[in-house]
């Protein structure tokens, strides 16, 4: 298969409002999922009438919609997931996405029109387990995180269905997102969707005959992050995936917060729309600064190069979660001089913010009033409250607004 002409860009949408935030900043398709089914229970998800709702408001915007199916089931699944896949029979979504073959052969006999994508928890390394699913009748393969840029045109060589591959996100240290820290530290399994992030915590060298002698494994009296690797970041080899013959570039982020889902949607609609306009590809320094102003753990290529040094891990508390902007508000309508916005977080008159908007990101613009709903003068607004601002010339219904709380770094 040649290498796709454009590239598909894949978002997250924990939640209605998620949803509705990647589609605004441009995203091709999304992924979503109900609690029982998908590997995020945490996330907001779609339950019942939301999760048909949410298909067909993305279909009314033109865009694709994924459900993730990708639960490992125990028997007492099998009812409730047969019972759910009929139901998304008659959703008909682009999609489902699944892990199990269980599940696989489940989706051919209650849903056979729907395309199946195989999800990353597949593990899909190689161009036979690659054929394999193919030969089922698999229309996408989600690879596994773990590949090299030369593995994947390997795999491409030897198959005809679409390959997809995350290419921004938060990384597990585990193969794939199959974790068991989860289920022994905390009695939740990361393979039925509840994750805990153990591997975020801060964790100490103990030696067994010298117990309360804690052992930092890197001089710092705060602890050690040694199973906290960095975020994934491939902005500055897109060309190289689709030179591979990648279909589609996946965002993880079901359970984060709309300010990243923004944030990274927008950035990548921008290099995407860069890297198919036919000029010479360069990584805007501005997509960058972008990248870091909401939280992460730093950013590497994972192992797309080859493996990765010490660079790749985080192992001081101060660089597990980084970030330069938070989240002020959502621009609810524009109307005239005035704009509404839903704040996220506390504005006073004087505070300096930025809009997520084409043209203005790096915009600092200082607020001189804020106004209630009725007209009265505030002196100050409160998350959860709709608020007048003066409008910005190019800020859309939808934008987000974000406040500078650190120099970026």
């Amino acid at each position: 298969m040649s290498p796709a002409k454009t590239l598909e860009l894949l978002a997250p949408a924990g939640d209605e409002e998620k949803l509705r935030t990647v589609v605004h900043y441009g995203a091709d398709a999304v992924y979503l999922g109900s609690s029982r089914f998908s590997l995020r229970a945490m996330a907001g998800n779609f339950e019942g009438d939301a999760l048909d709702r949410a298909i067909r408001y993305t279909k009314e915007q033109g865009r694709k919609v994924y459900v993730t199916v990708n639960v490992f089931p125990h028997n007492k699944d099998l009812g409730p997931l047969q019972e759910h896949l009929r139901h998304l029979a008659g959703l008909r979504p682009d999609a489902v996405i699944l892990s199990d073959p269980g599940t696989f052969s489940m989706v051919r006999r209650f849903a056979p029109d729907l395309p199946v994508h195989v999800s990353t928890q597949a593990n899909i390394s190689n161009s036979e387990s690659a054929r394999f699913w193919e030969s089922l009748g698999a229309r996408r393969l989600v690879l596994a995180r773990e590949l090299t840029l030369e593995e994947i045109r390997e795999i491409r060589a030897r198959v005809a269905v679409e390959l997809e591959v995350f290419v921004h996100g938060a990384v597990c240290l585990s193969y794939s997102g199959r974790c068991y820290l989860s289920s022994f530290l905390a009695h939740r399994a990361a393979n039925r969707g509840a994750c805990t992030n153990s591997c975020r915590w801060n964790y100490t060298l103990m030696e067994e005959k010298r117990p309360g002698e804690y052992m930092p494994v890197y001089e710092n009296d705060r602890g050690t992050y040694i199973l906290s690797p960095r975020d994934l970041c491939l902005i500055e080899h897109l060309p190289a995936l689709q030179e591979a013959g990648v279909n589609s570039l996946k965002v993880e982020g079901r359970m984060k917060g709309i300010n990243y889902a923004a944030g990274v949607v927008k950035t990548y609609r921008e290099a995407l729309d860069e890297l198919h306009s036919g000029r010479p590809y360069r990584v805007k320094k501005r997509w960058l600064r972008e990248l870091a102003m909401f939280s992460s753990r730093g950013y590497s290529t994972g192992l797309l190069l080859g493996p990765g040094g010490a660079e790749a891990y985080n192992f001081d508390e101060k660089d597990v979660y980084r970030m330069s902007h938070e989240l002020v508000g959502v621009v609810q309508s524009v109307n005239g001089g005035r704009m509404v916005v839903n704040l996220r977080n506390r504005l006073r008159p004087g505070d300096r913010i930025t809009c997520l908007s084409p043209g203005l990101e790096e915009t600092e613009i200082v607020v001189e009033k804020v106004t209630g709903p009725h007209g009265e003068s505030l002196e100050y607004g409160y998350n959860g409250q709709p608020v007048l601002l003066d409008t910005v010339e190019g800020v859309r219904p939808g934008d987000l607004l974000r406040r500078q709380v650190q120099p970026a770094s």
